[in-house]
């Protein structure tokens, strides 16, 4: 294919690409009432599936303290008259976008997978496969543990007991996509290890020699991303990023470095006769 081939069916990928995702936009644009109550907001009820999970554990160990037993529910507020209408259209843009990468992958996979040898094509297939799953395997447990753990400890926080806390809607939002997204790119870091590793950047030496201070960033990436005080709201992050770090160690395979021994060994006899 020529340049301009190349340009027209680049453009005939866009153009399916914005089209799915317009497709997509709109459906969550209509569907999104149902969708902000009984998705979005659900982890500001008390029968949220985490919180009722949570009870069942402490029934089922006799575990009395109040991260087990609390009774939740936020009320939340708006206060900018715009603001619905700019979170229902962000809202189901950015919803749209999420669910629309598996295609988005295909078609990016279709597009340069002529361009490439077969080897090659084996790794991107499976760098794409599993960067996908692994982010949502990310935003999942982002909603479902992460946001919800954040959630409950920060609208209960009083600073002072004369200082009542009301949530508005733009800063659930806000927080609620930024933490699901930020857990959805964490679990991309068995990838992007696995993609340095080719460029030549780390190796797996190199990652086990400095597994303790991985273990400290983690655990401080934990403490920013879910800033409470119990060790279980911090474990809940954390060990599941060392987790993805030892993956990121067996998807890296060592350079062979037998032939570089020969080498050695070789000059050593040559310089011996």
């Amino acid at each position: 294919m020529t340049f301009w081939d190349h340009l027209d069916e680049l453009r005939r990928v866009l153009f399916r690409v914005i089209g799915v995702w317009f497709v997509l936009a709109i459906g969550y644009f209509v569907a999104m009432p149902y969708l902000f109550d009984h998705v979005i907001l659900a982890p500001c009820h008390n029968d949220f599936v985490f919180y009722d999970l949570l009870r069942f554990i402490g029934q089922k160990f006799d575990l009395t303290d109040e991260f087990f037993t609390q009774e939740f529910k936020v009320k939340l507020v708006n206060i900018n008259l715009a603001a619905p209408f700019f979170i229902h259209m962000s809202t189901a843009f950015w919803m749209s976008v999420v669910t629309a990468m598996p295609y988005i992958f295909f078609e990016v996979w279709r597009f340069i997978n002529p361009a490439l040898y077969p080897n090659e094509r084996k790794g991107v297939r499976k760098a794409l496969t599993i960067g996908t799953g692994m982010f949502f395997i990310g935003v999942l447990m982002g909603y479902f543990m992460v946001y919800p753990l954040t959630l409950r400890f920060l609208s209960t926080y009083q600073l002072s007991s004369e200082v009542e806390n009301i949530l508005s809607l733009n800063s659930y939002i806000d927080n609620f996509m930024m933490l699901i997204l930020c857990m959805g790119l964490a679990f991309e870091l068995p990838l992007v290890t696995w993609l340095l590793s080719l460029l030549g950047v780390v190796n797996k030496s190199f990652l086990r020699k400095y597994r303790r201070h991985a273990v400290v960033i983690i655990v401080i990436a934990a403490a920013i991303i879910t800033p409470t005080g119990d060790p279980f709201t911090l474990s809940v992050v954390a060990i599941p990023l060392y987790l993805l770090y030892e993956m990121s160690i067996l998807m890296i395979k060592d350079k062979k470095e037998v032939p570089e021994l020969e080498e050695e060994e070789e000059e050593e006899g040559v310089a011996k006769v």
